[in-house]
């Protein structure tokens, strides 16, 4: 078993990654780049995360065999005997052996700070470049980051001259590299700590809220206002763009030399106007650069990148509501089938999405009644009361982890009452849950939060690549210091414990922070009190009183605004369910219609054949006789019923155009056929 626990989490984080990385990512239409740089900070991130426990519990049986080594012993199979207290050292099943954890960790740190500081900021500003050449994009990439990666450097530049000046120092280069690690922990460290305090209060809040049917279902309707007024201002915005892509196309001719970039540009905008544009172009015609004037390439450019950008919102916007419909439809449903006497749950619409037959047979309408109706707002409520239990532990110990003696953290007393009797799967799963807890508090915040429009992580494959970059450089600049702060929260950390251990692998590769003192002993240690306060003012929700007042629309059940929005969003749900009532019932219609004359396709076919045949000669003896027996009589309306059961293409037909068939040239008669065909060509039914 000797590293195979170690290849089995590499693999399994990675499909991890990939699946997380699906879901908000779109693999078709994003640059392959796009997504190996995404996917390669979430694994590296992912996989600090799940590989630290393992370097715990090595560590621990590592200091055994040294505590061993240094007094008389003896050797049996596969543990250490001490002589004197008959101390056993058991190897654990996941155990690595030594030389493989350095350079691991060597790889995977180095590899994410390389990402979070250099590439995947160049990666960010080549994505969105609106350029129509790869020198163009790395141009203004480098402009873009000139003044990024300059002001990362007058900080290192600044630690360096402390380091220099202070005589107590000798400047060396493992010193050094441990500046460089102690600055990227600082920043990421003072980071973490503001997404930590926001998570360990809305995680538990939120699953208690979500037992809420009533609270869940006003949120929806308060979303639904929000989103239907972003959705507004995508789409006018992207009319806006479209307009001025419209000039552009027109302006510039076929043989111009921009004509290219223009060209580009129009593949990026949605097919419907790129069809109608299309129709409005001359098929050729020569340009006279003195006489019209051209836009420039530069403004090309811009126009580029922002119909980058329109397109992109308004897909994300139309997508997101038909997400939240869905959302909203389900919660009246479980409203609805609350108090229903029958106990099984009924949809009022039909899932759009072919349904699992295996899941259909265990997940019957009455097990679902019991889930969503009985079980799963009590699931709710265990779940938040577990996870508002870690919370609390959480920042005790955050604020009691730098004492020693005595030890006041609770996940140290876990770790080393396990120590003791070195039970190594629990020491693994206490760091396991641990950390994980953690991890999901910070990264759940990365995904929740939204700066305006330019970050926001949406799923269903609708997040840009900007934003896709920005949460892997969040994860890599977070990853590193969340680590160092739980081995601190469980004394693994020689630094904190002030015990002289062998310490972790992963902490011989950050080094030892005594280089800069009063980071070690001042802001590593009292800076995550704070959290305390974080903790607080998120339970009060005082930053979403102050983003209220500042104008930004935030759900506030004592807000007469939030009232306002949720009634908008109410009528808007209503009207948005009636419209799919009304487009079920015509689909209704047109399958009963089917099912009902569908077996008299053959024999209708056949007759009218027959009747075009006779229907020249019938015509013309028959010419002076009254226009009504002929459209009581002849084979138009059975032709329009074969084309209507069968759904094929109508012939085309328009009450003001003049048809080869004499019968429908006056419009002055009823005629059944011709008219039942116009209304189903202007798709009738859709209102029904």
């Amino acid at each position: 078993m000797s590293g195979a626990a170690l290849g089995l989490e590499i693999v399994f984080v990675f499909f991890l990654a990939l699946f997380l990385l699906h879901r908000y990512g779109d693999f078709k239409k994003q640059h392959r780049l796009v997504i190996i740089a995404t996917l390669l900070a979430w694994y590296l991130c992912f996989l600090i995360v799940f590989i630290l426990p393992l370097d715990v519990s090595t560590t621990i049986y590592n200091r055994c065999k040294l505590a061993v080594n240094s007094s008389p012993a003896e050797s049996n199979g596969s543990y250490v005997t001490l002589a004197p207290s008959k101390q056993k050292c058991f190897k654990p099943w996941s155990y690595i052996p030594n030389g493989i954890m350095p350079i691991f960790w060597r790889v995977v740190y180095w590899t994410s700070q390389f990402l979070t500081w250099i590439l995947l900021p160049f990666m960010q500003s080549y994505a969105r470049s609106g350029g129509f050449s790869i020198t163009g994009k790395i141009k203004t990439a480098l402009i873009e980051n000139a003044i990024y990666y300059g002001t990362y450097l007058l900080i290192f530049g600044a630690f360096l001259i402390y380091v220099a000046v202070n005589p107590n120092f000798n400047l060396q280069w493992n010193q050094l590299q441990t500046i460089g690690i102690a600055a990227a922990n600082t920043w990421g460290l003072f980071l973490l700590v503001l997404l930590l305090g926001y998570g360990l209060v809305e995680i538990p809040r939120s699953h208690w809220n979500g037992a809420k049917r009533g609270y869940l279902l006003m949120k929806t309707y308060f979303k639904a206002a929000k989103l239907t007024t972003e959705k507004a201002d995508a789409e006018e915005n992207l009319e806006d763009i479209m307009e001025e892509v419209r000039k552009v196309s027109e302006s510039i001719k076929y043989n111009h030399p921009l004509r290219k970039c223009v060209d580009t540009i129009l593949k990026k905008c949605p097919t419907e106007y790129q069809e109608r544009m299309g129709r409005n172009m001359d098929d050729y015609e020569d340009f006279d650069e003195r006489q019209n004037s051209y836009p420039s390439e530069k403004s090309l450019v811009k126009l580029h990148k922002q119909v980058i950008y329109s397109v992109q919102r308004h897909r994300r916007t139309q997508v997101q509501w038909q997400i939240l419909l869905e959302q909203a439809f389900y919660l009246e449903d479980v409203a609805k089938n609350e108090t229903s006497a029958t106990r099984q749950f009924v949809h009022t619409f039909h899932s759009q999405e072919p349904e699992n037959k295996i899941i259909q047979y265990f997940y019957t309408p009455t097990v679902e009644w019991y889930w969503e109706c009985l079980l799963r707002p009590w699931f709710y409520r265990v779940l938040a009361v577990v996870l508002a239990t870690f919370s609390v532990i959480v920042v005790w110990s955050e604020c009691t982890f730098f004492s020693t003696k005595p030890v006041l953290s609770l996940f140290a007393v876990f770790i080393q009452l396990a120590e003791k009797t070195y039970n190594y799967i629990y020491i693994e799963m206490a760091c396991f849950l641990t950390i994980f807890f953690l991890s999901i508090c910070v990264y759940s915040t990365v995904f929740r939060i939204r700066v305006f429009n330019y970050y926001y992580l949406a799923s269903h494959h609708q997040t840009d690549a900007y934003s896709l970059l920005f949460s892997g450089m969040l994860f890599c600049r977070l990853t590193p210091p969340l680590c160092l702060n739980f081995l601190g929260l469980t004394h693994m950390d020689a630094t904190i414990s002030h015990k002289n251990t062998q310490p972790t692998a992963y902490t011989s590769i950050m080094g030892s922070m005594r280089v800069l003192s009063f980071i070690a002993d001042g802001f590593y240690i009292y800076y995550p009190m704070l959290v305390v306060i974080l903790c607080i003012a998120t339970y009060f929700s005082l930053g979403t009183r102050c983003l209220n007042l500042l104008g930004f629309q935030q759900f506030m059940g004592d807000s007469e605004m939030t009232s306002d929005l949720i009634d908008e969003g109410k009528e808007l749900i209503r009207r948005e369910k009636r419209k799919r009532q009304r487009q079920e019932e015509g689909e209704n219609r047109r399958r009963e219609w089917k099912e009902r004359y569908g077996n008299r396709d053959d024999s209708t076919r056949n007759r009218a054949v027959h009747t075009d045949q006779k229907e020249s000669s019938f015509t013309e003896t028959n010419a002076n006789r009254p226009l009504s027996k002929y459209t009581r009589s002849n084979g138009r309306t059975e032709r329009d019923r074969i084309e209507l059961l069968q759904d094929a293409e109508p012939l085309d037909f328009n009450a003001d155009s003049v048809n080869d068939d004499p019968l429908e040239s006056d419009s002055g008669r009823y005629q059944p056929g011709g008219r039942y065909l116009s209304m189903s060509r202007s798709k009738i039914f859709d209102d029904v």
